[in-house]
């Protein structure tokens, strides 16, 4: 089917919806992870951090299962069975670990499907995106226990190489019980050892 024919009948559907509502979250979720990265010193990865969610491909679907309170990605998986906006976003965004995902050769040289072990810049922009999404969709509600406790509640289905998945939680669960400017400064300090080891 032509591209232009599909979002031409996405936006269709959605223009009574809700592109200024999207609009604002996205870009309000945006700003936040900016900030959070240009906090790291990950200045490159925040200015241009979710550029596709502006792409016609995911910002008209998203405005046609906006829900406001989580991503509009869930509410097209569930009408549609795959959420076309999703599979278009993981691919080009580099902190998702589902980008990592890929056939993976085992010690044994069987071949497998599996994550592959994520740089440590996107893993930080993971955390920062992760934090940044729980506070956006959860407002008042939020606390720095969100992020940790919705990791672990997918965990036992997500498909993250498990070195990256340990990297996470710990960033997570510093957050959790230490609160914002410790969790940081840890992130910071495994940026840091990154950049030591490639000297």
């Amino acid at each position: 089917m032509d591209p232009i024919v599909t979002v031409k009948k996405i936006k269709e559907k959605s223009s009574s919806l809700h592109p200024v509502m999207h609009f604002r979250t996205i870009t309000k979720h945006r700003n936040l992870v900016c900030k959070y990265c240009l906090r790291l010193g990950l200045i490159k990865q925040g200015l241009t951090h979710d550029l596709s969610k502006y792409t016609p491909v995911e910002f008209w679907r998203g405005v046609k299962y906006y829900q406001g309170n989580r991503s509009p990605n869930d509410a097209e998986r569930r009408q549609t069975g795959v959420s076309k906006a999703w599979l278009h976003h993981k691919g080009r965004n580099k902190h998702h670990f589902e980008y990592w995902i890929d056939y993976i050769i085992n010690e044994d040289g069987s071949v497998g499907f599996g994550g592959n072990r994520m740089p440590r810049k996107y893993v930080a922009e993971m955390f920062c995106d992760r934090v940044a999404a729980c506070r956006i969709y959860l407002g008042d509600k939020y606390t720095d226990a969100a992020a940790y406790d919705y990791y672990k509640r997918a965990q036992k289905w997500t498909m993250i190489h498990p070195e990256t998945g340990a990297e996470l939680e710990e960033m997570l669960r510093v957050l959790k019980d230490e609160g914002e400017d410790a969790a940081f400064s840890y992130v910071r300090k495994y940026l840091h050892e990154d950049t030591e080891k490639s000297k």
